[in-house]
């Protein structure tokens, strides 16, 4: 217990206190992994953006929902959606919500009822996509920045014209 002010403390019994820090040296981006200045942007690139592994666990609450034509896979759909709604989150500077992932399998088709050009469009596009990075990537180029700042709701009321939502690979 400590003792109050007015008590005498012998010498010996006193805090010591040490030498004060130096202030730390400024950063620099010496190691080999450093980026110098800011992250890279571009295609293929990605999007860094905070707690994405939770954009996963969001993914999985649509299983039940999701449409699946014949020869589509559920992992497949999920990775290519997931990096959709990842870029989405990433471009409002946030972590995944679930209207990301809405928005994302929403403009593929995957919630509801999807055209036959639709279908036909998305079937190689997501075939395999859960195996190989680069067609995750090629997927979440493909959608503009314009769709991705529409809400689901808006996105769905323009779903009958959905090649206006997505550019051409």
């Amino acid at each position: 217990m400590a003792a109050p002010e007015y008590v005498p403390l012998p010498v010996t019994e006193r805090a010591r206190t040490g030498e004060p820090m130096p202030p730390p040296r400024p950063w620099t981006p010496t190691r080999p992994g450093d980026l110098p200045g800011r992250q890279p942007t571009g295609r293929h690139l990605g999007r860094p953006g905070p707690d994405q592994g939770y954009a996963l666990a969001l993914a999985h609450r649509f299983v039940d929902r999701l449409t699946l034509a014949v020869g589509e896979d559920t992992d497949d759909v999920i990775a290519g959606c997931l990096v959709v709604a990842l870029r989405r989150a990433s471009l409002f500077g946030r972590a995944p919500v679930v209207y990301d992932l809405e928005l994302a399998f929403t403009l593929f088709g995957f919630l509801g009822s999807a055209s036959d050009d639709l279908v036909a469009f998305r079937r190689p596009l997501f075939a395999g996509a859960s195996h190989h990075y680069w067609d995750q990537r090629k997927i979440a180029d493909l959608v503009p920045e314009s769709t991705l700042r529409k809400s689901p709701v808006e996105l769905r009321a323009r779903l009958q014209d959905w090649r206006s939502q997505v550019t051409e690979a």
